[in-house]
């Protein structure tokens, strides 16, 4: 049984270095200096410094917003063991009120705990 952490997603507005396939899952490797705290969450620094995401049992999964790695992404995720895993993944777009108001809400918002999730 997995053990999940308690204190929540974390989000980031950060550039993907690469992607690569590692025995079934999908990794994303963070640019070094590209990436901005929006939602601490989870996330230490030492999480930080050589961030590494993971799409567990993703390898084949067709995902649209990663044939582009030139932009900036809005990514969240969770920790599930010493594994950041991904939960969610958008382009950044500076002009879309959607997301403007997803940040504000993330900022302020205190998220609940999923028990279940990965288990």
């Amino acid at each position: 049984m997995t053990r999940v952490e308690k204190e929540g997603v974390g989000a980031l507005k950060m550039k993907i270095k690469e992607v690569k396939k590692e025995k079934g899952d999908r990794k994303l490797i963070a640019a070094q200096k590209k990436k901005k705290v929006l939602k601490q969450g989870v996330l230490r620094k030492k999480d930080l410094k050589k961030l590494t995401l993971y799409i567990k049992n993703g390898a084949n999964c067709p995902c649209a917003q990663l044939d582009s790695l030139g932009s900036n992404f809005l990514i969240m995720g969770r920790k599930v063991d010493q594994q950041l895993l991904l939960m969610s993944i958008h382009k950044w777009d500076k002009k879309s009120k959607e997301l403007k108001f997803a940040i504000k809400y993330m900022k302020s918002h205190q998220c609940p705990t999923y028990h279940t999730v990965f288990q």
